[in-house]
C-alpha cells in the first residue's frame, strides 16, 4: 500500500529500509523524504514502525500507545508535590 503519495512510499519500501538499519523516523523521513511535503503520512509512517518493532526508543509514541490498546491497563498512581508554606 502507498503510504506517501508525494513522494510514491509504499509501507514495503518503509520495512525494507527499516530492515536496512534505518530505526528513526528523522532516517526515514531524510532517506525516503515521507512527511516532507503534507505530512498527511507521518502518523500511517509511525504505525508502520511501531508494527516493525523500530520505535524502541519511543519515538513513535501514539502510534505505539493504539497497537498497544489491546494490552491490560495500567493502574496509575498520582503524584502529589508539597505545598509551599
Amino acid at each position: 500500500m502507498i503510504v506517501c503519495v508525494c513522494k510514491s512510499v509504499s509501507d514495503r519500501k518503509i520495512r525494507a529500509s527499516i530492515a536496512e538499519g534505518m530505526d528513526s523516523f528523522d532516517d526515514l523521513q531524510f532517506e525516503l523524504g515521507v512527511a516532507t511535503c503534507c505530512g498527511k503520512c507521518e502518523e500511517t509512517v509511525r504505525e508502520v514502525m511501531a508494527q516493525s518493532g523500530a520505535c524502541g526508543s519511543g519515538c513513535c509514541g501514539g502510534a505505539q500507545k493504539r497497537l498497544a490498546s489491546a494490552a491490560p491497563a495500567t493502574t496509575l498512581v498520582p503524584v502529589y508535590e508539597p505545598q509551599a508554606a
